[in-house]
């Protein structure tokens, strides 16, 4: 098994409960770790038009064996459409983070 760590970026609206998200991804063992970051604003084009949000980033720490299974749960979730969904490969990770982030996920 390919033991690799993957940062996993995702956006939230700023009123959602992102928390919950959060905690139900980490409680699934889908996440070893989120962190919510602070609200911020967002400016995108959606269906043709340029849109402005006020949001916050949630970095998603989880193993490369977890992805899919990630992916699927944060699209049922989540409030959005079309969520933010981008998978970052770490190409070095400490020994020991690397052991807690996929214990941490292990099914």
């Amino acid at each position: 098994m390919v033991k690799q760590s993957v940062l996993v970026l995702t956006t939230f609206p700023a009123d959602g409960d992102a928390e919950q998200l959060a905690a139900t991804l980490v409680e699934e063992r889908l996440a070893a770790c989120v962190n919510i970051l602070p609200p911020m604003r967002s400016v995108y084009r959606w269906q043709g038009k340029v849109e402005r949000a006020d949001e916050r980033q949630l970095l998603i720490k989880t193993g490369l064996g977890r992805l899919r299974a990630l992916e699927k749960r944060v699209k049922q979730l989540h409030p959005y459409e079309v969520p933010e969904f981008l998978a970052v490969m770490i190409d070095k990770t400490a020994k020991d983070y690397l052991s807690w982030v996929v214990g941490s996920t292990h099914p």
